[in-house]
């Protein structure tokens, strides 16, 4: 927990932090490991009486390619502004992160804010053609020798094209 009584109560107006983050709680299915600790850092603000948290978090992960299943590296660098409360009026309000009192719980903040910036798919690179549903055969890597079945259905279309030789 982060102590934000001297911010709120104005006799600073800022508060620095950096935090390395439990990555037994960040797991998804095409993250590995992690290379490299999270580290996520920034400032707590006051401006006017508005708090606000920016910064950043940093992640060096091993993934896997969802489509070829082949291993790489990826940095994943998420920016953090979040405006901060004491309390709120509409619960249902997500622009806010809910202080504990003077107390900002900055494990739970960082770690719900990487997770909600988080792919929901792992590529190797924006175009990777993946694998042969047949051979298994990574098509990145070139053609496979697979020789391509014509679907059943398109054998009327296929007629039709004979007829016209």
């Amino acid at each position: 927990m982060m102590d934000l009584h001297d911010i709120i109560a104005g006799s600073a107006r800022t508060l620095p932090f950096r935090r390395e983050l439990n990555t037994e709680r960040l797991s998804f299915p095409g993250v590995l490991s992690y290379t490299a600790p999270v580290i996520g850092e920034g400032v707590v603000r006051n401006d006017g009486g508005a708090l606000s948290l920016r910064g950043h978090i940093r992640a060096e992960m091993l993934c896997r390619c969802d489509r070829c299943a082949a291993e790489f590296l990826r940095d994943k660098d998420v920016e953090l502004d979040v405006a901060l409360a004491t309390e709120l009026e509409d619960e249902e309000n997500p622009d806010f992160f809910l202080l504990e009192g003077e107390k900002l719980d900055l494990d739970e903040l960082l770690e719900s804010c990487f997770i909600l910036e988080m792919d929901s798919t792992f590529l190797c690179r924006p175009d990777c053609r993946g694998l042969c549903d047949r051979c298994g055969a990574n098509l990145n890597l070139g053609k496979c020798s697979c020789t391509r079945e014509r679907d059943p259905r398109l054998a009327v279309l296929e007629q039709l094209l004979d007829d016209k030789e």
